[in-house]
């Protein structure tokens, strides 16, 4: 991980380094990293999603399938056919939870290579919280910075594209019928 970092390191610093102002250098620096960390892992969620949307959508049209075959079994009152459907129905949201944790993560990701970064060059760094003893680390900082930068991106990412495109392939899919 070291060699990743010392490659970045010339790259990352500059933005931390425009202005003169340390304060405001530091909160640029660290908004360009927010925003690089967030769409790596926006193109890698994208990406995940697109390898597995087929069965992704097999596995929730399956879960709604069964849950709907449990429901009438429950409706004509056969306990069997509905315990044994509802196992299934089970079985496939578990299958389809899973997978979304698991692209959570295809999203999550780049932030704790920007963490990384960041405690190679800003361990030492404190910053005082106004009217308190208190004082924050860097990774506070950036956790502020990152929902911030994550909320004005969900703004603007419905006016691009690309982005517009993911998101009505992503609820076509959940909603396709069931088979």
């Amino acid at each position: 991980m070291q060699p990743l970092i010392q490659m970045f390191d010339p790259c990352l610093i500059w933005f931390y380094r425009l202005t003169g102002h340390a304060g405001v250098d530091f909160v640029i620096g660290t908004f360009v990293l927010a925003c690089i960390s967030l769409l790596i892992g926006e193109v890698t969620l994208s990406l995940a999603f697109w390898l597995t949307r087929k069965r992704f959508g097999v596995k929730t049209a399956e879960a709604e399938k069964y849950q709907n075959l449990s429901m009438d079994a429950l409706k004509a009152g056969n306990k069997e056919a509905y315990e044994a459907a509802n196992k299934l129905a089970k079985d496939a949201f578990g299958h389809t939870f899973f997978q979304q944790v698991a692209l959570s993560s295809a999203f999550l990701w780049p932030i704790f290579f920007a963490l990384a970064w960041m405690q190679h060059r800003f361990l030492e760094v404190e910053f005082p919280i106004p009217g308190t003893d208190w004082s924050m680390g860097f990774i506070g900082v950036f956790i502020i910075i990152y929902v911030a930068t994550y909320v004005l991106f969900r703004q603007v990412k419905r006016r691009i594209s690309v982005f517009r495109l993911q998101q009505r392939n992503s609820v076509a899919l959940q909603h396709e019928p069931v088979k």
